[in-house]
């Protein structure tokens, strides 16, 4: 019945991070808006799917995780690609800051960061895992 639409993601410089967005993920873009004559937005889709991307005009850079405790912290929502060092190679070919590739035994996954600063995870869900496709 229900299934994720849209994500929005909050970026301070609208030119820039569509430039960004579109190299380093590789989003189709789907349409543009405005809110009082300004550049407001932006809403793309990923490759062979339905699922959007919108990027948000915002005054300031705005969270995109969430403390659990401490300084553990933890992003909202994750990118699943099924070569993560491929995923890996293209990001770091294109001069994005990330973390190294960690191996979770039934997934392997890293953390990069757009112009914002945002933090946001990649995972790759190894055959074993219940989250693979094929286990769902």
């Amino acid at each position: 019945m229900f299934k994720v639409g849209s994500i929005f993601i909050p970026v301070t410089d609208l030119e820039r991070s569509k430039k960004w967005y579109e190299v380093n993920l590789g989003l189709t873009k789907v349409d543009e808006w405005q809110e009082n004559g300004a550049d407001h937005g932006v809403g793309y889709v990923f490759e062979n799917d339905v699922t959007g991307l919108a990027l948000i005009k915002t005054e300031k850079p705005q969270p995109t995780e969430f403390t659990v405790k401490g300084k553990n912290k933890n992003v909202y929502y994750n990118f699943e690609v099924d070569n993560i060092q491929q995923a890996y190679d293209r990001l770091k070919q294109n001069g994005v800051e990330t973390t190294d590739i960690h191996d979770y035994g039934i997934m392997k996954g890293f953390d990069f960061f757009d112009p914002d600063g945002n933090t946001f995870s990649v995972v790759s869900e190894e055959m074993n895992s219940p989250y693979h496709k094929d286990n769902l």
